[in-house]
């Protein structure tokens, strides 16, 4: 029985070996930085729709506001607060803290600090709870008066609006093609 050998490599086929090898590796090089250049385009292409889509959800909050404005005193007007102003855009600094409302709707005796949001959540719900407690250390022009809180949505999900109800908040929302409070006639909201 024979055996076949292979002779040993000689120094060309060493070096054309490691030419080979060296050709392979540039090719994987460049498509690695090919593949590299698409995942950093893919990145930036994601970090644009989520700036934009930040921006639409600002507009939509926007939208509600605008629609809540100049509904606001007639909706609490129905339920027996005598409002008159509405204020926008509230900011407020004080001792290192600071407060912002979307709507401030007064009279002489009574404030109704509204939150709009474009699809109102539990935790929105939350914030506007936490905020209630700044109002009149942070505008004491108001630390006499009975503040009462509501929040506004385009959407609010069912229990979103149980909750808030439950919390003593007026909620605002569609009803067709007008805006009114979701809340039943013998709601009692809360004043604090």
């Amino acid at each position: 029985m024979t055996t076949l050998t292979t002779p040993p490599p000689t120094f060309d086929d060493i070096l054309r070996m490691l030419q080979e090898l060296i050709a392979s590796q540039k090719e994987t090089d460049l498509k690695f930085k090919d593949t590299d250049l698409k995942f950093n385009a893919t990145d930036r292409k994601i970090k644009e729709v989520s700036t934009q889509i930040g921006r639409l959800g600002n507009r939509l909050g926007d939208f509600i506001e605008e629609a809540v404005r100049p509904a606001a005193v007639r909706l609490f007007r129905e339920r027996g607060i005598d409002v008159h102003e509405v204020h926008q855009n509230i900011i407020a600094k004080r001792d290192g803290e600071s407060l912002e409302l979307d709507l401030l709707v007064i009279n002489d005796t009574d404030t109704v600090a509204v939150e709009c949001k474009s699809n109102l959540s539990i935790d929105d719900v939350n914030e506007h709870l936490e905020r209630l407690g700044k109002i009149k250390r942070l505008l004491p022009r108001y630390a006499d008066s009975c503040v009462y809180a509501a929040v506004a949505g385009m959407v609010i999900p069912t229990h979103v609006a149980v909750y808030a109800i439950r919390k003593g908040l007026f909620v605002i929302g569609q009803n067709g093609d007008d805006l009114s409070l979701l809340n039943d006639a013998a709601f009692n909201p809360t004043c604090w």
